[in-house]
């Protein structure tokens, strides 16, 4: 008895093992697109989903970005959003190219004086772009930010699904997403 309790705890064991190892080889780590085109990345964008984040808790509707490429090739950046009392609150910053293709950037909205300061920017990388640069899936080196972004307040649910399949493959939550109305 003691022999066959011992069988069955190494094959539980085993197959707990393997089933981690068949999920952590199912996704891999963010990576992001090797170029992005930041003339046809300028623009607004609306925000379809995200993962929960601090930055975001107050917003209820109306989640939109605005992109514009600066003198200096970093990019401008204007979040907004409507909160509960139905005012549009706004976020400005700027965002600076961590790579050559333009993929990965690094974004502050701290006051302009104070965006010299080490440890205020976050990760902002675009991990997938359709070619006509209608939807974008942004996240960064972690899985603790994401976003889904389209050019048109709604998006299709063939495309959506797409984006999310994308996202897990990376190793994101997508059950966590919230989506907002416009």
């Amino acid at each position: 008895m003691k022999m066959l309790f011992k069988s069955l705890f190494a094959a539980a064991a085993l197959a707990t093992i393997s089933l981690s190892v068949t999920t952590r080889a199912e996704t891999v780590r963010p990576q992001a697109v090797n170029q992005v085109d930041i003339q046809k990345y300028a623009g607004q964008w609306y925000e379809i989903a995200h993962l929960p984040m601090y930055f975001q808790r107050k917003c209820v509707s109306n989640i939109t970005a605005q992109y514009s490429v600066n003198a200096d090739q970093t990019m401008g950046v204007l979040n907004s959003c409507r909160i509960v009392n139905g005012e549009m609150i706004r976020s400005e910053g700027v965002a600076y190219s961590q790579n050559q293709g333009n993929s990965k950037l690094k974004v502050s909205f701290l006051p302009k004086g104070l965006r010299w300061l080490p440890f205020t920017k976050g990760h902002y990388w675009v991990l997938r772009v359709d070619p006509e640069y209608k939807v974008a899936l942004v996240g960064g080196p972690s899985n603790k930010y994401l976003w889904i972004l389209s050019r048109e307040p709604q998006l299709d649910e063939a495309t959506y699904q797409s984006y999310l399949d994308t996202a897990k493959h990376y190793g994101y939550d997508v059950t966590k997403l919230i989506k907002l109305p416009h």
